[in-house]
């Protein structure tokens, strides 16, 4: 029979995991800012594998949005999940390599010349890279007008609603324009926050009517994918990157139950959580294996439940 490690032990086996790791660990289960491991982030582990990968080009991969998952698009969101300190160089040239070359005529990022309208969740992980890294607020105004032109009357966002004509949101472009909007907020960008916040606060609710994962018809699954638990996430959608969102935010709500129980369940007997699947693509490295325990996913689950179990607490 296994026996569940205890929280230390969860803890100390956490600990062992890459530096950006311990740093969140200490941060959001100990309560513990050591600045000194994130300062480290940039020289060692993961994080300095990444840095070391970018091309003479200035950008990674072959340019910016090609091939998934080493193109620098994709390679800045991995540094931005592993949280790398503001003001390593190869991070800031390459995010105004970006937005010099590849702001299109309507104002969003566009890495796809052959197609005249940018794409929204694209341009949603655009803000919360950029912005986490400090990118000067004036080089994100466009980005910011093209995000708010393409709100959806059912309060989400859909990468297809200006070019396919899609009208129904998508809860994928729906939550990387979340992420994008909680860290223009945080980070105390000012060009038309009011609205951006608006704007999020009706996404939100989008996601919280379909509690995060269910069909608002039927209360069905709306797709499977959406309960398995991956990381990195890259553009995909699931249930505990929803939750980390609200976490993040500290947006308490009931409807997030449902799938506050679906990573509940997914904890093995051991207590810990498995990286369940792989996103398939070119990677610089696979941060884990998929089917085996999951430190990123452990770190991200406790997180979750200990932020909802003070919450939910009368």
């Amino acid at each position: 029979m296994t026996t569940p490690l205890s929280r230390d032990e969860l803890v100390q086996w956490l600990l062992q995991g890459d530096i950006a790791l311990q740093f969140q660990v200490h941060r959001d289960l100990l309560g513990v800012e050591r600045t000194d491991l994130r300062d480290r982030t940039a020289t060692e582990g993961l994080g300095a594998r990444l840095l070391a990968a970018r091309t003479p080009s200035g950008h990674w991969g072959r340019g910016y949005y090609q091939p998934k998952w080493t193109s620098t698009h994709y390679t800045l969101q991995e540094l931005r999940l592993l949280e790398l300190p503001r003001g390593v160089a190869a991070i800031d040239e390459a995010l105004l390599l970006v937005l010099d070359t590849c702001i299109g005529a309507d104002g969003g990022v566009n890495p796809h010349r052959e197609l005249p309208q940018a794409d929204v969740c694209i341009n949603g992980m655009v803000l919360d890279i950029a912005c986490f890294f400090g990118v000067p607020e004036d080089r994100l105004r466009s980005v910011v007008d093209f995000v708010l032109d393409e709100r959806m009357p059912d309060g989400g966002f859909n990468c297809r609603s200006n070019r396919s004509g899609a009208v129904h949101s998508s809860v994928h472009s729906t939550l990387s324009v979340l992420e994008g909007i909680a860290r223009f907020d945080a980070d105390g960008y000012g060009h038309r926050c009011d609205e951006l916040l608006e704007a999020a606060s009706a996404a939100r609710e989008f996601l919280l009517l379909h509690r995060l994962f269910r069909s608002d018809r039927t209360g069905e699954v709306i797709h499977p994918a959406f309960l398995k638990l991956s990381f990195p996430g890259r553009w995909r959608y699931d249930v505990l990157r929803a939750l980390e969102h609200f976490r993040a935010l500290d947006a308490w709500d009931p409807r997030l139950d449902d799938a506050l129980e679906v990573v509940a369940r997914k904890r093995r007997k051991d207590g810990r959580w498995t990286l369940q699947a792989h996103h398939p693509g070119a990677v610089h490295e696979r941060w884990e294996q998929a089917g085996q325990p999951s430190r990123w996913n452990t770190l991200r689950a406790l997180r979750v439940l200990d932020w909802a179990a003070k919450r939910s607490s009368p």
